[in-house]
């Protein structure tokens, strides 16, 4: 058994730990907040952009008027983005999301390549020697959307230049603080369904209204407009969903950490008043033995 001195020693040091899990804890429960109030801001834009695309949808030619619409013959090259986290500390956040993924793509026909949004992601991508064409890392909390249009740019001119002939998005979508889901879903060329999730997420209404409407400017100068902002707008909901996501995914690892050195102190510490009891029960013992050893000498001299 350790000395009473290694017991106080480690004890203490589990308490320094439960300090740091537990102010991680409470740093993670206030950036999932934040996160998901950036979510919810864009939804307005979002939920008006999707009910305008969804009726020029059912415009007569609406897959000729414009390239983002159009699903090509051939599905020759697949882009894939991959959204992670760039910290550990998740549980399986990181490598759920990984997992899911290639998965999910491992039978596909034609060849895969990334966009990793996060360090984990990339990192796990390139140790399975995964294709990745580019990264983007050390994001803020809540990130602006300015901050992220680079992502939606290059997937927009990967597909429009003929690179790639789909592109999807993997990340993790948020639910509750205990529930997190991996989401893989196409982005391009974009399908206007009314069968689809974020329909009832958008709110859209009048579903079977099939009058036909003149807009100004001109359906295909609306679209060039609302559709790339959309399809950026996407990732960007993506990214900061996947944030929370994360964030919640940390605080349940930390507060799992905290109450397990909680309990991993409260048995040190009986550990602790057993051998430290035991150190005077000896004490006691050799008190006792040396007074009788000193009583027997004494009859002994006499």
């Amino acid at each position: 058994m350790a000395s009473a001195r290694e017991m106080r020693l480690r004890i203490r040091s589990v308490k320094s730990i439960a300090q740091v899990t537990r102010a991680l804890e409470t740093v993670s429960a206030a950036k999932v907040r934040r996160a998901i109030a950036a979510v919810n801001a864009t939804r307005p834009y979002a939920e008006k952009s999707w009910k305008l695309l969804v009726h020029l949808a059912r415009q007569p030619g609406h897959t000729s008027l414009h390239p983002l619409l159009q699903e090509r013959v051939e599905v020759k090259k697949i882009l894939v983005i991959l959204v992670s986290g760039d910290r550990g500390l998740a549980g399986a956040f990181n490598a759920n999301i990984v997992k899911d993924t290639l998965d999910h793509f491992r039978s596909s026909p034609a060849p895969v390549s990334f966009i990793a949004v996060g360090r984990k992601g990339r990192d796990m991508l390139m140790r399975r020697r995964r294709e990745v064409i580019a990264e983007f890392s050390d994001l803020p909390i809540a990130p602006t959307f300015a901050s992220l249009s680079a992502v939606g740019h290059l997937v927009i001119d990967e597909y429009l230049q003929g690179k790639v002939d789909q592109v999807f998005l993997a990340y993790t979508d948020f639910h509750s603080m205990v529930k997190q889901d991996t989401v893989i879903r196409k982005l391009l060329p974009l399908e206007v369904q009314y069968a689809d999730d974020r329909v009832v997420a958008y709110n859209v209404t009048h579903h079977s209204s099939n009058a036909v409407f003149i807009y100004e400017p001109d359906d295909t100068r609306i679209l060039d407009g609302i559709i790339t902002r959309f399809t950026e707008l996407q990732v960007y909901q993506a990214i900061l969903t996947s944030q929370a996501s994360e964030q919640a995914a940390r605080m349940v690892s930390m507060r799992n950490a905290t109450d397990n050195a909680n309990e991993l102190i409260t048995s040190l510490q009986l550990d602790y008043n057993k051998a430290r009891q035991q150190s005077i029960t000896n004490d006691m013992l050799d008190i006792t033995g040396g007074a009788e050893a000193m009583t027997a000498m004494m009859k002994n001299l006499e």
